[in-house]
């Protein structure tokens, strides 16, 4: 007699996958797809776009922090929440101008620094390979 609740559960199991299949739900009540684009109309989320809607830099500055030289990226984020509180708009676009080129300017250095490390460590055993 146990098996028999067993089987039940599985027959609903079943047919909750068959139920989930995409397009056989009520499309009234689905979730909006992120990222679904422009058609998809205002209540589907973000476009693909969106990452690049930020107008004060706050993305660029993180990113310049994780991927960069975090110090010159820390002060990109400074600009940026300065960007973002501040109620003069001249003002607010002279401080996300100023996170975007901190942040830029993090990420590029950091790039370099990874790139020229290797040549210069070549360069310092060539010489002093011609030393010896």
């Amino acid at each position: 007699m146990s098996k028999s609740p067993l089987k039940h559960e599985a027959a609903d199991e079943v047919a909750i996958l068959l139920a989930t299949v995409p397009g056989a739900g009520d499309t009234q009540n689905t979730p909006a797809i992120i990222g679904a684009g422009p058609s998809a109309g205002p209540s589907a989320g973000p476009s693909a776009a969106s990452c690049c809607d930020d107008e004060h830099h706050r993305k660029l500055a993180i990113c310049s922090i994780v991927c960069g030289i975090s110090c010159i990226g820390i002060k990109a984020l400074i600009s940026s929440v300065k960007a973002e509180r501040t109620a003069d708009p001249e003002r607010a676009r002279t401080f996300s101008k100023e996170a975007k080129k901190f942040g830029i300017i993090s990420i590029v250095v950091w790039v370099s620094l990874l790139a020229l490390t290797p040549i210069l460590l070549v360069l310092v055993s060539y010489l002093l390979t011609l030393g010896d």
